[in-house]
């Protein structure tokens, strides 16, 4: 008799981390009900066989709690990832309160094993640029920008039912994930296309670490089968300066690399426009000043413990940025 195959609820599968961890559980032959919102684009979706659509909210409970039953994992990827929002209590109710819903019906219904999708966002910075670990200190006073501060205190939310109520989770924190199927895109997948079209001039200072999509949906996966409840895991790649991903770049699509580093200062005063503009035209501005305070610290970190204890194993960011740049350009982004 053929054993059933497991049941994996997951959210954010529209999405870009979502889309590839989709994938990669189908083929590892896992059912999978997915919470979309009602008239979500779901082009990411195409292709999926082994899919149920659970239409619903992450904050209405009802809309999904009797789609939780009889599933064995949960993997909880959905956020609203923005640098800068019109209506901050909006990505709140998403990022904070949709993750205690969740949890809670989760909990209640029984599953296995749950893993989280936290962010590098959450964690601490070393003062003298080393890379940051799962056990850099941080606080909440650290966040810049309601995307951090909302990503903050969602983990720790985890964590404190982890605690209180044996939520059987994991967390994981991937870095800066580029790659195919990126379709909003994401403010680094911005970025990507902008370089890539030769849009963009100047640059400052700051750094990032890149990693594979799916290497980071492959790091769920390693999580859910060897992950140790109440650990988190970070998911990254390979730490490189901005000046370094812009040259990259120019070195894939042949377009002029920037002719600039310039200081953030006089930056302030573009960000302060464009921000004022996004909130008449509703558009996410390409400059604000939370990313530009943000930038000041280089978010460079280690995956060692993913790496030794999970057997994560990422590819070169230079792979990552060829396989997003490819999918970009084939899908008329620039």
């Amino acid at each position: 008799m053929t054993a059933a195959p497991p049941v994996s609820f997951l959210t954010g599968a529209t999405g870009f981390v979502g889309a590839a961890l989709a994938r990669l559980l189908e083929s590892k032959g896992h059912h999978l009900r997915l919470l979309c919102r009602k008239g979500n684009d779901r082009r990411n979706l195409e292709g999926l066989k082994n899919i149920e659509i659970i239409e619903g909210d992450l904050c209405d409970p009802a809309t999904y709690a009797t789609a939780l039953t009889g599933c064995d994992n949960l993997f909880h990827v959905a956020a609203d990832y923005r640098i800068w929002v019109p209506d901050e209590a909006a990505m709140n109710r998403v990022n904070i309160d949709g993750t205690e819903s969740l949890m809670i019906a989760a909990h209640e219904a029984g599953i296995g094993k749950i893993v989280y999708t936290s962010s590098v966002a959450t964690l601490g910075i070393p003062k003298d640029g080393s890379q940051g670990t799962e056990d850099t200190p941080v606080a909440l006073s650290d966040m810049i920008g309601i995307y951090k501060r909302s990503k903050f205190l969602a983990e720790e939310l985890v964590h404190r039912l982890i605690r209180e109520t044996g939520l059987h989770a994991i967390i994981v924190n991937p870095s800066t994930p580029i790659g195919p199927r990126d379709i909003k895109p994401t403010p680094t997948g911005r970025i990507i296309v902008e370089a890539a079209a030769g849009r963009m001039p100047v640059y400052v200072d700051t750094g990032l670490n890149i990693a594979h999509v799916d290497d980071v949906a492959m790091g769920h996966w390693l999580a859910l089968e060897k992950g140790k409840i109440g650990e988190r895991y970070i998911l990254g790649g390979e730490d490189m300066d901005f000046g370094t991903l812009l040259k990259e770049i120019s070195d894939i699509t042949g377009t002029p690399p920037p002719y600039f580093k310039i200081p953030r200062a006089p930056l302030f005063p573009l960000a302060y426009i464009a921000e004022a503009m996004a909130r008449l035209t509703k558009i996410e501005p390409f400059i604000t000043a939370d990313g530009l305070r943000m930038s000041k610290k280089k978010m460079f970190f280690s995956s060692d413990k993913a790496k030794n204890e999970l057997g994560y194993a990422p590819r070169p960011a230079k792979q990552a940025l060829q396989d997003a740049i490819i999918w970009f350009k084939d899908q008329g982004y620039f």
